[in-house]
């Protein structure tokens, strides 16, 4: 039988010299748990150094394929694509699910297509690549799979998270920050889920889950810009239609754009 690595190899490639390290950026340390002599360790030592090949590569890129844009738009830009769903949109276009060792329980609760998973194992990848290829090569590896993200022109508004909306929002509008409250964080470190509110003048108007405390926040921001943006139609509603200058003015609290791929919106990797 085929192992993951040898057949992740011939997907990426790549003229990949150290199989080990690359077998080792696929395992889940739920994996290793189960088979503790299988394998040389699991992928988090490789996720740190990853993470910060990721960044300065995308950050590099943007800088060059955007020079009308300030240091605020290339942080959106940047904070788009190294957030964890846009992590796991890469990971996905190259399957990379398909390649990694999970546990059997982690396998089960579909690890496999979990965005936070995929962003991690992405990370991880691309540091087994910078280690045994350097730099020029992981760089431009990852600059052919986000090639997509990297030229992208969008409006700014849908490259920040809902976090940040909401955020600039209420400061926008009341002059103050929205308020996160921690309902709830059940199950074990490793698999502990986050239930979380956000409350704007007093008033709870969302409420999100998640495998760390910021995805759930992020959910609950989501669901809150739907809150106020179905009251703030209603109200126009009420009084016959908008005024010049809300037909003007942008929509703030609209949806964000669709990303690429079905991947749940979040906007950070889990902390």
């Amino acid at each position: 039988m085929q192992h993951p690595a040898d057949a992740l190899t011939e997907r990426l490639g790549l003229p990949i010299r150290d199989r080990e390290l690359l077998a080792q950026a696929l395992v889940h340390s739920s994996w290793l748990h189960e088979h503790p002599d299988a394998a040389r360790g699991h992928n988090e030592r490789l996720e740190f150094l990853g993470d910060a090949v990721v960044s300065i590569a995308v950050s590099e890129a943007l800088f060059v394929r955007h020079p009308n844009d300030d240091e605020g738009v290339l942080s959106a830009r940047r904070a788009a694509i190294v957030s964890t769903p846009g992590l796991a949109r890469l990971a996905t276009r190259i399957g990379l699910g398909d390649y990694l060792l999970l546990g059997e329980g982690e396998a089960q609760r579909g690890g496999r297509v979990r965005p936070s998973l995929l962003a991690s194992a992405f990370e991880a990848l691309v540091g087994a690549i910078y280690l045994d290829l350097g730099w020029e090569a992981a760089r431009d590896w990852i600059h052919a799979r986000a090639e997509e993200e990297l030229s992208a022109d969008l409006a700014l508004t849908t490259l920040k998270s809902p976090k940040s909306r909401l955020q600039e929002h209420t400061q926008r509008t009341t002059g103050d920050r929205p308020l996160y409250h921690l309902l709830e964080a059940v199950g074990p470190d490793h698999e502990k889920q986050f239930r979380i509110e956000v409350l704007v003048n007093g008033r709870v108007l969302g409420t999100g889950e998640g495998p760390s405390r910021r995805i759930a926040e992020t959910s609950a921001a989501a669901q809150a810009l739907e809150v106020l943006r179905a009251e703030r139609l209603a109200a126009r509603a009420a009084r016959g239609g908008t005024t010049r200058a809300e037909e003007a003015a942008p929509d703030d609290l609209a949806p964000a754009a669709a990303p690429a791929d079905p991947i749940a919106d979040t906007d950070a990797t889990p902390s």
